[in-house]
């Protein structure tokens, strides 16, 4: 079971580090590709809105055992090609063993790390845009 005041904690925690936004979506089952239910839903909660364009979505599909993580231009044009897959790689390592809340945690904070090296807090005009609750579908 998902604990989701520790999901939104490390949520909060990522981004008082940096001005991009992290949002995690959670349903039992995706319809279609995993890839494309992640951009349907990412575009839903309107995370191509932000002003920096650095959004990340992390989407996990509990019964169907399938989870995707999406950045948004501003982001994917600052880290390297296979950055998105060594997160999904480390997530996958506790999911195996049915560690839904810790492998979100972790890859919260490996993105949270990249996001505050490139889109750094500043104090002044960050803003949260985006909720950091937790989204069940």
């Amino acid at each position: 079971m998902l604990d989701h005041k520790r999901i939104e904690a490390a949520i909060t925690r990522a981004e008082l580090r940096t001005s991009g936004e992290i949002r995690v979506f959670v349903e039992e089952k995706t319809r279609g590709e995993v890839l494309d239910r992640a951009a349907e839903i990412f575009e839903k909660l309107e995370m191509h809105k932000t002003d920096l364009r650095n959004g990340v979505l992390f989407y996990l599909a509990t019964e169907s055992h399938k989870f995707a993580i999406l950045g948004d231009a501003g982001i994917n044009t600052k880290v390297n090609k296979g950055f998105w897959d060594e997160i999904k790689a480390e997530m996958l390592v506790l999911l195996k063993t049915d560690k839904q809340t810790e492998a979100l945690e972790k890859g919260i904070v490996m993105a949270g790390e990249a996001l505050s090296t490139h889109f750094p807090y500043d104090g002044v005009s960050d803003k949260n845009e985006l909720s950091n609750e937790v989204v069940i579908g």
